[in-house]
């Protein structure tokens, strides 16, 4: 494909090489079929329901996103708010959701609600509104749906429509029922804020209050004519969105679950296994509980309780209930996570379980063993854990452990392979039409340091060490919660790239990165930038002792995010090692960033301003000495761009010398329209090679 369009053009046009993979795969119950997502080809971004024959392996099509909506999509501002949270980038069908049976599926398609028989085939549109998340009861007789911040309730037989939960008259546009607040979907990986009852006959619903959280307001400069998009932001200190919730009965009846004395509803799960469950979080997250609630009265009694002097971590997946009733959770214990069955530990401290992906008589997980690059699917089996996923990489998967789906990523190949497995083996696949990125990476897979960093040193295609010495390039994300450093061929394309412009680059997971244990998590406990910033510089100076190529006299950085406020501090906590820097949508003051993330590892702004303070960049801006470029989107509304201006102020008040690149319209995802993401990075690159004094177009 690169043939034609160059690397950077081809990587938008693809949305990062993504488009055209396979997505989002439900296998039905008796394991003969498996629904999934995909678009047509490598550069179409419409999504359709396709389902796999698992027997014939024959694939066909359920629900063509083309022939419902030829035309462009006109989502509602709930929709493209969730989106922007999930990082969603592709259209089309983007989710579904099934009957227990699989026999009908629920999407919404440019704001409308549609369901597909799966039997039949056919598809009718049932509701023509601004939908949100449409699902189907568990008997697929009725499909609930969010919109205009009210639960509504459609019977398939009848058509009839009735709202089940939604605001009083009194209670203003503050108050919404059936979604997920921002803090939830941004840091707590819940997206849902309705659950259906296993009896299909009542649903427990989220409400949300919103009316104390803080406005901030996002202004268009290039357009001074388009209003003001205002959000309910909660900064670090100040007041969340308050969540409560109710069970809601299809005739009408209502139990309300006040809010308790948590801040923070972290998950739901509700099964014939057990009451439905509700996970809470305090507000300094180092208590977690799971909480059993009694549909009848609203009441809740505690199960479990999980306290960490730091944090609790949250894995999705859990806790759940086995058809059986056994509590399915993952603690921490002897300095693992590990997978707990009615309280047993069933993993040893060899894995370190990264999430739960079904819960049946046994379980379907995901976890990493002593290589954290790599990430596999395993199955309990009576007691005993077994792997299912084979060859080295990143490996996911969805179904149950006796028809499961495996999708995977290799060093080996480009893109991505599915598999379908029955019993532990083998007996179909699903095909990919990704296109191919045309690019082999020429990595070096490390462990440096001391700690045993996990890095990858990406040189030039065709470059051998001791071909020559090369400026080096950091690329790193740095934080807690990520990873870069994955052994997959596609992870490492853009690194490769820039290494083709005459760079070393050099990608490192530090401490915070997930898959070495809560040890290594909680070493960024109270201190981001100095913990994250240490790794980064002996991750280079021991790739440097082992290979001679890397010029510790030209060293630059480079990164987006928390990987922003990691470049950023380079430049101005470290002179003495990093030349320039490239700070994309940075944390610079972490005072406006949210609640949940930042008090997490820095504790409540009132009770330690100083480690606030210790962890800002602003009161750093004097100390700079190298060439940074501050890159933000002014419309980003996860990292505002008053991080970049206060430090651009900061630094212009101390006379130093900067560059401040504003992206007009462009949110916290990189820029995706293909002129602008090449320029974007040329232009990076060429500074970069203007600061290291590198000559532009060698």
């Amino acid at each position: 494909m690169t043939d034609d369009l160059s690397f950077l053009r081809a990587q938008a046009r693809t949305q990062r090489f993504t488009l055209g993979t396979p997505r989002q795969f439900q296998v039905t119950p008796d394991g003969g079929r498996v629904l999934f997502l995909r678009s047509e080809s490598g550069v179409d971004r419409r999504n359709s329901l396709w389902q796999l024959d698992v027997t014939t392996g024959e694939e066909s099509k359920l629900v063509d996103a083309a022939e419902l909506l030829p035309g462009e999509e006109d989502l509602p501002a709930e929709e493209r708010a969730r989106r922007e949270r999930t990082r969603e980038m592709s259209g089309g069908v983007v989710g579904f959701a099934t009957d227990a049976a699989c026999s009908v599926a629920a999407f919404s398609l440019s704001g409308r609600l549609y369901t597909a028989d799966l039997t039949t085939g056919a598809v009718r549109m049932l509701v023509d509104a601004a939908v949100i998340d449409p699902r189907p009861n568990p008997q697929g007789t009725h499909v609930a749906y969010v919109a205009d911040r009210r639960v509504h309730v459609v019977e398939l037989a009848t058509g009839d429509d009735r709202v089940v939960a939604g605001p009083e008259p009194t209670e203003g546009e503050d108050v919404g029922w059936g979604l997920a607040e921002f803090i939830a979907a941004e840091e707590m990986r819940r997206v849902r804020g309705y659950w259906w009852s296993p009896d299909g006959r009542s649903l427990l619903a989220a409400r949300t209050d919103r009316s104390e959280v803080p406005r901030w307001h996002i202004a268009d400069p290039a357009n001074p004519a388009s209003p003001v998009n205002t959000v309910a932001y909660p900064a670090a200190g100040t007041t969340n969105v308050a969540v409560s919730a109710a069970v809601v009965t299809l005739d009408g009846e209502r139990v309300d679950v006040p809010a308790g004395e948590w801040e923070y509803l972290v998950a739901v799960h509700w099964s014939a296994g057990g009451p439905p469950l509700l996970t809470v979080q305090s507000r300094d997250q180092k208590t977690l509980e799971v909480r059993a609630l009694d549909v009848t009265d609203g009441s809740t009694r505690v199960l479990h309780t999980e306290q960490d002097p730091d944090w609790v971590e949250i894995v999705t997946g859990v806790p759940a209930w086995t058809p059986d009733g056994r509590l399915v959770r993952v603690g921490v214990a002897d300095g693992a996570y590990r997978l707990f069955v009615d309280g047993t530990a069933v993993t040893g401290t060899d894995l370190q379980v990264r999430s739960v992906l079904d819960v049946g008589d046994e379980v379907l997980f995901s976890a990493s063993g002593d290589d954290p690059t790599q990430i596999h699917v395993y199955r309990t089996d009576s007691g005993t854990v077994r792997r299912l996923s084979e060859g080295m990489g990143v490996h996911n998967g969805a179904g149950t452990v006796d028809a499961a789906v495996l999708a995977s990523w290799s060093p080996d190949y480009a893109g991505i392979g599915v598999s379908v497995l029955r019993g532990g083996e083998r007996v179909a696949g699903i095909a990919s039409v990704a296109a191919d990125p045309g690019i082999e990476p020429n990595v070096h897979w490390l462990e440096l340091g001391e700690r045993a960093l996990r890095a990858a040193l990406v040189l030039p295609t065709g470059h051998a060490p001791g071909d020559g010495t090369l400026p080096v390039l950091l690329d790193p994300y740095g934080g807690p919660h990520a990873q870069r450093v994955l052994r997959s061929r596609n992870a490492m394309l853009t690194p490769q790239w820039l290494a083709d412009q005459g760079f070393a680059v050099l990608v490192v997971d530090g401490r915070g990165s997930p898959g070495r244990g809560p040890a290594w998590e909680r070493a960024m406990a109270g201190d981001l930038g100095d913990v994250a910033l240490a790794d980064q510089v002996d991750a280079l100076h021991a790739a440097a002792e082992r290979f001679g190529d890397l010029d510790l006299d030209r060293v630059a950085v480079r990164g987006w995010s928390f990987g922003g406020y990691l470049a950023a501090a380079a430049v101005l906590r470290r002179p003495d090692v990093f030349t320039a820097g490239v700070a994309g949508a940075p944390v610079t003051d972490w005072s406006l960033y949210d609640t949940h993330y930042t008090e997490r590892y820095l504790g409540h702004p009132d009770e330690a301003p100083e480690v606030y303070e210790r962890n800002s960049l602003i009161t750093d801006a004097p100390k700079l000495e190298r060439s940074l470029l501050i890159v933000h989107g002014l419309a980003d509304d996860n990292v505002f761009v008053a991080h970049a201006l206060r430090l651009s102020s900061e630094l212009l008040a101390a006379g130093r010398a900067h560059t401040f690149l504003p992206l007009a319209g462009a949110t916290h995802m990189t820029p995706q329209a293909e002129e602008v993401a090449e320029n974007l990075m040329l232009t990076q690159v060429r500074w970069l090679k203007e600061q290291l004094g590198v000559e532009v177009g060698a």
